[in-house]
């Protein structure tokens, strides 16, 4: 096999398609039922941002072409792009139906050729022979699979940690969020200064905390006008995210901070017929682990818009961190910026036939903030494909690859690249 991918996040389907379209046989491995990640199941259905400045697209390939056919097959729109506002960046975001995307996702992985593998965890990743030697575990137990090259796209750099390679561990996380939809209640008829008072007096109790309705250490309306989607704020510890009883106890917490919203809303007037559905099977992780990786993406350069010799793709967003302190710490970007992605932020220090894409690459804590985001992860996904396929193709290691080939072939795919300075 040519290339295993681990993970079917945003990034990983990129990237699968990517290396399957440019000719290679492609497992991509997936620990849940359905492709799309944080976009289906963490119930964040919403990905930017594609379009920069003046509504220039600087973004696109795979990534907007399953955004696009999403909308297009819902009958909804896009937003107006022309109209770019930074200081209202989130609303260019593009709103899609999580359930024709993942559908949309499988019909272009047959279409490619992309062998997949639901239910599935990477067990074990090993380098023998210029071969990796992957161990995945199955509904049967485990398995063994062979492939030339290994792409990271599982959102917490597990395969670069299995292979032995450094990675970077923030001594805090930013908090995740357990999404679902509410209705039942409509919000523009909500006695809203009773509804803070009873709140106030539920939190006395400890009935309830502020980070379950919201973003800050007070009375949100967050959760309500967001009917609960993307709108709570679930903490838990840097140094236990990635062990079992870590991540366990995060998807806990999010249940019991739903179940207490619930309990308190009950209670007040408007929402006795309140019912709550799923959007996010998983409490969304918004960020763990990164690479540490031949070129580190720093917020300065990150703002900056340095330009690298081997950027494949741009990052446009906002430095967009969620604290515990602090709320969220935003720092716009100024007029005309679009940063840059280089290759070197997804290659391993030291590695050889490994690659990672989405939010684990090479980043300091503030620039990720940014790169973590759905339309960058497809993007870096799409690179990293064609990469791997690249590499393979020419016999080439990733320090050999002409930057200009890869290029070449992103564009040939639909991809924007930024131009050689």
């Amino acid at each position: 096999m040519s290339v295993c991918i681990i993970g079917a996040g945003v990034a990983g389907c990129c990237a699968a398609i990517q290396a399957a379209r440019s000719g290679e046989e492609c497992l991509l491995v997936e620990k849940s039922a359905l492709p799309g990640g944080t976009l289906t199941t963490g119930g964040v259905a919403c990905p930017g941002l594609f379009h920069a400045w003046g509504g220039k697209q600087v973004i696109a390939g795979i990534g907007w072409e399953l955004v696009k056919e999403c909308v297009e097959l819902a009958g909804t729109s896009m937003p107006d792009f022309s109209a770019f506002d930074m200081n209202y960046f989130w609303h260019y975001q593009v709103p899609v139906n999580p359930v024709i995307f993942s559908c949309l996702c499988d019909q272009k992985f047959k279409e490619a050729g992309v062998k997949v593998h639901y239910h599935t965890m990477l067990a074990g990743l090993k380098r023998e022979n210029n071969l990796w030697k992957i161990t995945l575990c199955g509904k049967d137990g485990l398995y063994e699979v062979t492939a030339d090259t290994v792409i990271d796209c599982s959102g917490d750099a597990n395969a670069v940690k299995m292979a032995g390679f450094a990675v970077e561990a923030p001594g805090e996380c930013q908090p995740g969020t357990s999404s679902v939809r509410c209705t039942g209640y409509d919000a523009s008829t909500l006695d809203w200064d009773a509804l803070r008072a009873a709140f106030y007096e539920a939190m006395e109790k400890g009935e309830i905390i502020p980070e379950d309705v919201g973003w800050s250490k007070g009375f949100s309306w967050l959760f309500l006008q967001r009917y609960g989607e993307n709108a709570n704020h679930i903490h838990f510890p840097a140094d236990k995210w990635s062990t079992p009883e870590g991540r366990s106890g995060m998807e806990i917490a999010g249940r019991e901070a739903l179940l207490r919203v619930y309990k308190f809303l009950k209670k007040q007037p408007g929402f006795e017929k309140l019912y709550m559905r799923y959007v996010g099977m998983e409490c969304g992780v918004r960020e763990s682990r990164t690479i540490s990786g031949k070129v580190t993406i720093t917020e300065a350069d990150f703002l900056a818009e340095k330009h690298y010799d081997d950027a494949v793709c741009y990052g446009f967003y906002p430095v967009d961190l969620h604290d515990d302190k602090e709320f969220i710490i935003k720092r716009l970007l100024s007029e005309g910026i679009v940063p840059q992605v280089p290759m070197g932020a997804l290659i391993p220090q030291g590695s050889e036939a490994l690659l990672a894409a989405g939010r684990i690459i090479a980043s300091d804590r503030m620039a990720n903030s940014a790169v973590r985001i759905q339309a960058t992860c497809m993007a870096t996904g799409q690179a990293a494909g064609a990469i791997s396929a690249l590499c393979k193709r020419h016999n080439v290691s990733t320090d050999e690859l002409d930057i200009n080939l890869l290029r070449q072939e992103l564009v040939k795919h639909g991809a924007i690249v930024p131009e050689q300075q």
